[in-house]
């Protein structure tokens, strides 16, 4: 367990006059201690080298109270120029200059907290202890200050600063957005130099009347500008069963306002139970209200409740068994106060009065896979509203009186200015957000994007947001943005929520150099390829078993048969010439899940320097891995597929032609694919001795589904790849 040097600096006063920078920079507090130690022109002995030691560590984690800025005082005060009226104090009117001072008014406490993580040895901490007992201001000359040093464990010192309440700052972040200066190796050198600098920067040269006085610039002190983030802190918690703890209570997905507003409210109650003197703060804390019941309360103070809906795979239920509470750096209470308001919190049905079945639960450290799903901690590009996003009155559709549909029926340049109003809501929405990536595409509908999704309007009843303003977005951006990602008017009550869609990991493609490639046996590469994938991987694995993930057979040697067992692809596209390997989470269209993630490394490590095939008769093959944007057109949106690989058929239908057959089958086979209904063109259909009916196919959906597009029985081993018709009209992401 880490142990943390930790000063704690109050000011006697609730002004801080220091300037720039906020909060006040380490190099500050290093100087204050360097000040404080130094008697005269002497520095402690015994100092120095416990500040040589200070200036070795890390940058350290600074928690700092909410602070607001002051009425600016505009000052005038002699200039230190008394020479220029020959020294007559009677002429100081002649020489005063304005001086601007703004300081900052701190809320509540006036503690500031730098903790440092001891590196090496701890023995000089000691001596920074006693040196903090001498520190007297911090900032300008008039913020007169105290400190207190300790040492501490992680365990304390993250309970100190989960309780302060103010803003955490950790470095580590951007020096263009916001930088401190820091101390480091060399810095209490320099300031000595500085010193001695400073007491003969004025020199008297020459003699008699040719004598001048000549002013030389002491040198600056050396500090480091270390970047700082001011992060907000994620509460998780699990919706638990009453009557038993163990299990997940769902809530359904389309009342996810509901329970954001029962979670909401109980929170408050709460609040005001405990802290009855800040009715005000709580309002705007957690229900966005201004003191005078104004629905505008400043978004930086204000706590965010997100439900977070089951993702993962096609067909997982959507209900919500998890809440993330995300408790932002201007919020007024402690991230400790928050979670206690929504620890063990029981809701009530507001109309019948009846408890709900839920306790809000907790999650244990390390237990927020579903949290990292909506998060795409390395950033996600594509995004897909999984609960409909709030836009304005002005991106409302023309609602319809259900008896009068087909009168009232709207034709298609109405559809598509409804459409156009609601593209150009979602940009303004973004910047609402603070999304300033450059927006690519937006695609607006009613339906979800999932089959286990809800439609748009289901999640307006019962809320005060009209249906017709409800749209599912999809969006691309310029660059990767993290998550969770909320956009429109009801992003404080669970509308609006985005997830990330995986874009090219997962696809690995090999250009295959060879003469007459059009006249190689394709089955006999794919055979090839698979073989050589499960090799490397084994050598990759080491002693461990090859698993599923790359065979598609159990550990009995059975083959894998359930949906929940799928595996890697190997694909052969003879229309570009590449052999691929597509993992099975891009394959369904899915997240990896957890088992998942470690396979996709060994995939990645096993492929790295694959650039030998041998293919026994079919010959031997050089390989070159083929880029990501070479990958992105097997991710490519299309309304129309047709079959560069035969697709064989997952249940040979008794009656009827051949080409019926193949029709009923692909069919059923979007169908088990969450795929809408394609129309289909049977090009050429045959029975393959051995591996029964067969047929090259072409399939129009009626709207652009997402490549890559593998169907039927022999889709893990070279069989069902479809490419999009680029001659035909494509409606990706419009």
């Amino acid at each position: 367990m880490s142990q943390h040097l930790v000063l704690t600096v109050r000011l006697h006063d609730q002004r801080y006059h220091g300037a720039p920078e906020w909060p006040p920079a380490p190099a500050r507090v290093f100087q204050a201690l360097v000040a404080g130690a130094t008697r005269g022109n002497v520095l402690r002995a015994d100092a120095i080298s416990a500040l040589e030691w200070l200036e070795s560590l890390p940058p350290p984690v600074i928690a700092a109270p909410h602070a607001r800025m002051g009425h600016r005082v505009e000052m005038f005060v002699p200039n230190n120029d008394a020479d220029a009226v020959g020294g007559d104090p009677r002429k100081i009117a002649d020489i005063r200059t304005r001086k601007l001072v703004q300081p900052r008014l701190l809320d509540g406490e006036s503690a500031f907290i730098y903790a440092w993580r001891i590196v090496g040895e701890p023995e000089p901490a000691s001596t920074i202890l006693e040196v903090a007992t001498d520190l007297y201001q911090l900032g300008r000359g008039i913020d007169m200050a105290w400190a207190v040093g300790e040492i501490v464990d992680d365990e304390v010192i993250t309970a100190r600063l989960g309780d302060h309440r103010g803003t955490i700052h950790r470095p580590g972040g951007s020096t263009e957005a916001s930088s401190l200066p820091c101390p480091a190796v060399g810095s209490l050198e320099s300031l000595t130099r500085r010193h001695r600098a400073n007491i003969t920067k004025m020199r008297l040269e020459g003699v008699g009347s040719a004598a001048r006085m000549l002013f030389s610039q002491p040198p600056k002190p050396r500090f480091i500008q270390v970047g700082y983030e001011a992060e907000g802190q994620s509460l998780l918690y699990e919706l638990r069963d009453r009557q038993h703890d163990l299990a997940r209570s769902p809530w359904p997905l389309s009342r996810i306002v509901a329970l954001t507003e029962r979670l909401r409210n109980g929170a408050a109650a709460r609040m005001r139970e405990a802290f009855p003197e800040q009715h005000d703060v709580i309002e705007r804390a957690l229900i966005g209200r201004k003191a005078d019941g104004r629905d505008d309360g400043p978004i930086a103070e204000r706590v965010r409740i997100v439900p977070l809906p089951s993702i993962g795979h096609e067909h997982v239920d959507r209900s919500v068994r998890r809440v993330v509470v995300e408790v932002p750096v201007g919020c007024s209470f402690s991230v400790s106060d928050v979670d206690w308001a929504f620890s063990g919190l029981e809701t009530t049905d507001p109309t019948t009065g009846e408890t709900d079945s839920f306790v809000l639960t907790p999650t244990p450290t390390g237990s927020d896979n579903m949290l990292r799903r909506f998060q795409a901690e390395s950033g996600a590009r594509r995004w897909r509203s999984v609960t409909a996003a709030a836009l304005p009155m002005s991106a409302q559709r023309r609602r319809i009186d259900p008896s009068r549909q087909r009168a009232e029926a709207k034709g298609a340049g109405e559809r598509m200015a409804e459409e156009s109003s609601a593209v150009g809501a979602v940009h303004a929405a973004l910047r609402h957000a603070g999304i300033h990536a450059h927006v690519v595409d937006v695609m607006v509908q009613r339906e979800p994007f999932s089959i286990r999704g809800a439609r748009a309007e289901a999640f307006g009843t019962g809320t005060r947001f009209a249906k017709e303003r409800l749209w599912h977005v999809g969006l691309e951006l310029s660059e990767p943005v993290h998550g969770p990602l909320l956009i429109g008017d009801g992003r404080f009550l669970g509308l609006g929520l985005m997830a990330p869609v995986f874009e090219t990991e997962g696809i690995f493609a090999f250009s295959l150099h060879a003469e007459h490639v059009t006249a190689i046996n394709g089955s006999s590469l794919v055979r090839a390829m698979r073989r050589a994938v499960m090799s490397r991987a084994q050598a990759a694995l080491g002693s461990r078993t090859l698993s599923r993930f790359f065979s598609g057979h159990e550990p009995n040697g059975d083959p894998a048969r359930s949906e929940q067992s799928s595996h890697v692809s190997v694909q052969w596209d003879s229309t570009r010439q590449r052999l691929l390997v597509i993992a099975p989470h891009v394959l369904d269209h899915r997240f990896p899940v957890d088992d998942e993630v470690e396979e996709l490394d060994i995939l990645n490590r096993a492929l790295e320097g694959f650039i030998d095939l041998r293919a026994g008769r079919a010959g031997r093959f050089q390989l070159s891995r083929c880029s990501s944007a070479e990958t992105d057109e097997y991710r490519e949106r299309a309304k129309s597929w047709i079959s560069v690989r035969p697709y064989s058929v997952t249940r040979h239908a008794k009656a009827g032609s051949a080409a019926e057959a193949l029709t009923e089958d692909v069919i059923m086979e979007c169908r088990r694919r969450a795929l809408p209904r394609p129309e289909v063109t049977v090009i050429a259909g045959r029975g393959a001795p051995g591996r029964g009916l067969e047929g090259n196919l072409r399939l129009d959906f009626a709207v652009a589904v997402d490549g890559p597009l593998v169907l039927g029985r022999t889709r893990y081993l070279g069989g069902g790849l479809f490419l999009g018709d680029r001659s035909a009209h494509r409606t990706a992401g419009r």
